[in-house]
């Protein structure tokens, strides 16, 4: 069984095949190990740490909603930023109808 920890770096899409048309790159021009799948997605415009495993379980323990867990993140924005943004950041977005 294998598990890698990967720094995802900006461009590269959080998958193996290549969707076609698509400008990203793929784990795998970075990455050279059968059977493994990433635990979660990063968009191909972020970069950051990504998990991989080729132990079943593990993938779906962390990836399923049903098993929820918290996450955080670390955002850069460009330009400035105003008291009001700030403020609706503080109090938690809706997404996809869950406030974050």
């Amino acid at each position: 069984m294998t598990t890698l920890l990967f720094h995802k770096p900006y461009g590269v899409l959080s998958q193996f095949t290549p969707e076609p048309g698509s400008p990203w790159d793929t784990l795998a021009s970075w990455l050279k190990v059968p059977g493994v799948y990433a635990a979660g997605r990063l968009d191909a415009d972020s970069e950051g740490l990504l998990l991989l495993t080729s132990r079943g379980p593990l993938q779906q323990r962390l990836t399923d909603p049903r098993w929820g867990h918290w996450r955080r993140y670390q955002v850069q924005v460009e330009g400035l930023i105003t008291d009001q943004a700030l403020e609706a950041l503080r109090h938690g977005l809706v997404i996809q109808g869950q406030r974050t």
